[in-house]
């Protein structure tokens, strides 16, 4: 039987990250293949969930850049810290680019700016940022690639779903971005990454903490989606 690409795509076969992933098995699935994904996928998403998520996502990168930031600090090579500036860098630009989509979806740049950070997202992101102060670099990575490496699934799942909407979906150009080759290269990239960082810095001594924080990230990822279902709840007004 041929696997699907989510399961063959990310990471090494033996390394950790795919070990991590197995671990968390009944996380991961409930984050990847989310309710909130599977109505981008066919299109029937409520509007007012997507733009939830919009907003929070945009406050969510800000202090994803903030962790980022971290490893630069605690990179184990000049290199990795040249890797992780690069990385911080293009994140802060991504939020301008974020801002734009936003707008796109009629959401104005100053109320999104002025929007209070969700319970969701500031539990989330706390976390990411705990755990960049008081870990070392593999601890950092193993809470940050959920999100880097769990975007490229979700676009891989959707991409192979029977129920997706391609015409006429307005969720479209969102999953196209994740679908893209330079997505799903830099997701490959942050998989192959924790696989060497758990080589050089003790991953297998270190694996039932590892494999917690693994599920934890993804569980907070799972709450992060569910916020936008929530905010839409009671709202009949379906978009697509």
């Amino acid at each position: 039987m041929t696997m699907p690409r989510w399961e063959t795509d990310f990471g090494a076969e033996g390394g950790l990250f795919r070990r991590l992933r197995a671990a968390a098995a009944e996380a991961w699935s409930g984050y990847t293949w989310h309710p909130f994904v599977q109505r981008l996928s066919d299109g029937a998403l409520p509007l007012p969930a997507f733009r939830t998520y919009l907003i929070q996502d945009y406050l969510f990168l800000i202090h994803f850049a903030r962790a980022k930031a971290f490893a630069v600090v605690k990179g184990e090579s000049l290199q990795a810290m040249r890797d992780k500036a690069a990385a911080v860098l293009a994140i802060l630009d991504e939020t301008k680019l974020h801002l734009k989509y936003c707008a796109e979806w009629g959401l104005d740049e100053a109320a999104v700016i002025a929007t209070p950070e969700s319970a969701e997202t500031v539990s989330y992101t706390r976390w990411v940022l705990d755990r960049g102060l008081f870990g070392d670099i593999l601890d950092l990575e193993v809470a940050l690639a959920p999100c880097t490496v769990g975007y490229g699934e979700v676009a891989l799942r959707i991409l192979a779903d029977p129920a997706r909407q391609v015409e006429g979906n307005a969720y479209q150009s969102w999953i196209d971005t994740y679908a893209a080759e330079e997505y799903q290269a830099m997701a490959r990239a942050a998989a192959l990454r924790i696989d060497a960082l758990g080589v050089s810095h003790g991953g297998e001594a270190r694996f039932a903490r590892l494999a917690a924080d693994f599920a934890e990230a993804a569980r907070l990822e799972q709450r992060f989606w569910q916020q936008g279902l929530d905010a839409a709840r009671g709202d009949n007004t379906v978009h697509g």
